[in-house]
């Protein structure tokens, strides 16, 4: 299950025009990113939640089919928060009632993920709640500090030097447990049923690309990563270079690293770059770097020095 049903509140007016999960990174939905490396790992099934801006969602990513998924979705008329949510789309994730395993996935997320590798690790660890994907990070706290002694979580949101990475692997009989309504799959779940002794164990994700997206200035800093040297094993499409469709004026000047999208138009004089992001059908007729203008925006005088050019 890919967790959408956000507000999206903390990204102002890019959130009140799209779900964050639909925020183009490199002029991709980062939802997308999350579908693709679901797919590589052979997890096709997937279950969509949605509230703010679901239509968006709905339209875009549509039933799943071009990336070799089959998607279903599940609309929270009123927000029912990551535990919540799981609850309301049991009838989705677990219609026969064989209490199989199942991932839930932060839709915010860019995360270079080894899912067949968690997946393995789940089924070793035998009877357990559940496995959560961790980091090592210096500020953990910020993030809601989890802490781990030999691969069992003890604590979340306290001490610890990890932080919980938005992916988690369980079943749908504990998800069954959480209070109906709104609820936390953390402070209604894990952390009260692991401070009863019951057994949640962590998975350290300890390399590969991880970012999230929740503010404008994380969402900029990851169009300028995968732009420059970070990679994924398994993008959803090209993050680099410039379509072929594209039309650049013959004194326009291209400095990578860009991504110029499909019939973008590069108007007589601009320089584009380095660091700049023009989605498709968008118009640049100003010079910009550090940029991201949106799929059929326009970069003119009339908005620049605005780094989101929606």
């Amino acid at each position: 299950m890919l967790l959408c049903a956000g507000l999206s509140t903390r990204l102002g007016k890019l959130g009140a025009e799209r779900p964050k999960p639909m925020l183009p990174v490199c002029g991709i939905p980062i939802l997308a990113y999350g579908i693709a490396n679901l797919v590589a790992h052979g997890v096709t099934d997937l279950v969509i939640n949605t509230h703010h801006l679901g239509e968006v969602i709905e339209r875009e990513i549509g039933d799943g089919r071009r990336w070799g998924a089959r998607i279903r979705y599940i609309h929270e008329p009123a927000i029912l928060g990551t535990g919540g949510g799981l609850k309301h789309a049991l009838p989705l994730l677990d219609p026969d009632g064989r209490d199989e395993p199942f991932l839930s996935c932060n839709g915010k997320l860019i995360f270079d993920l080894d899912i067949t590798k968690l997946v393995a690790a789940y089924k070793a660890a035998g009877d357990i709640l559940g496995m959560m994907v961790v980091r090592r990070v210096p500020d953990a706290k910020a993030w809601g500090a989890v802490n781990v002694v030999n691969g069992r979580i003890t604590d979340i949101l306290g001490d610890g030097d990890h932080m919980f990475c938005g992916v988690h692997v369980t079943r749908p009989s504990v998800m069954a447990r959480l209070p109906d309504g709104e609820s936390d799959s953390i402070r209604q779940g894990y952390l009260p049923w692991l401070r009863a002794g019951e057994p949640v164990l962590a998975y350290e994700h300890r390399d590969g690309y991880f970012a999230e997206h929740s503010t404008p200035e994380r969402y900029l800093e990851s169009n300028w990563a995968l732009l420059g040297a970070e990679t994924l094993r398994h993008p959803p499409g090209h993050l680099r270079g410039i379509d072929p469709t594209a039309r650049i004026h013959p004194t326009a000047v291209i400095e990578e690293p860009v991504r110029i999208g499909a019939f973008a138009h590069i108007g007589a004089g601009v320089k584009v770059g380095p660091y700049a992001v023009v989605g498709d059908g968008a118009t640049v007729e100003r010079s910009i770097e550090r940029t991201v203008v949106w799929a059929g925006a326009r970069a003119d005088a009339s908005n620049a020095g605005e780094p989101i050019v929606t």
